[in-house]
């Protein structure tokens, strides 16, 4: 049996966060399947009650798939509550091209993917500038506070 992957973040905001995401990984919104012009009439022609629908829950692209086919599914689901702790996972944008390129060409590249994302609505925690180690990368949150680094 072929197994897939799809990562699911909890979220109170799903359209902001497809918005931020895309832009973020390179991904696109996930259209509804064909057919259907929305998830929610997607999922109301699977039979799923309009109960376990919350208001709005799938008029809009709540999950951003890969458009190349190899990166896994990501879905936003909507939930009431909102953050409160420190995630245990993150991604890590590696944008700087890896040890093999000169550090400051990686610090350029780190900065300038730094700012198209909070152009996009995140924020930087921290820069970790540390010439000794050969490391320059950047700690941000996405618009709901999880925790990523750019590197």
């Amino acid at each position: 049996m072929e197994m897939t992957v799809q990562l699911t973040t909890d979220c109170s905001d799903p359209q902001r966060m497809v918005a931020f995401w895309s832009r973020a990984l390179g991904y696109v919104p996930e259209l509804a399947p064909e057919g259907h012009s929305t998830w929610r009439a997607y999922w109301e022609a699977m039979g799923v009650p309009a109960e376990e629908l919350p208001t709005g829950a799938g008029d809009v692209p709540e999950s951003i798939v890969d458009p190349t086919g190899r990166g896994p599914r990501v879905w936003f689901q909507q939930v009431p509550e909102s953050k409160t702790v420190k995630n245990r996972w993150h991604f890590d944008l590696k944008v700087g091209g890896g040890r093999e390129v000169p550090l400051d060409v990686r610090a350029q590249r780190v900065r300038a993917t730094v700012d198209q994302l909070v152009g996009a609505g995140g924020t930087v925690l921290r820069i970790k500038d540390e010439p000794d180690m050969g490391l320059y990368a950047a700690a941000m949150q996405d618009p709901e506070g999880n925790e990523f680094d750019v590197v």
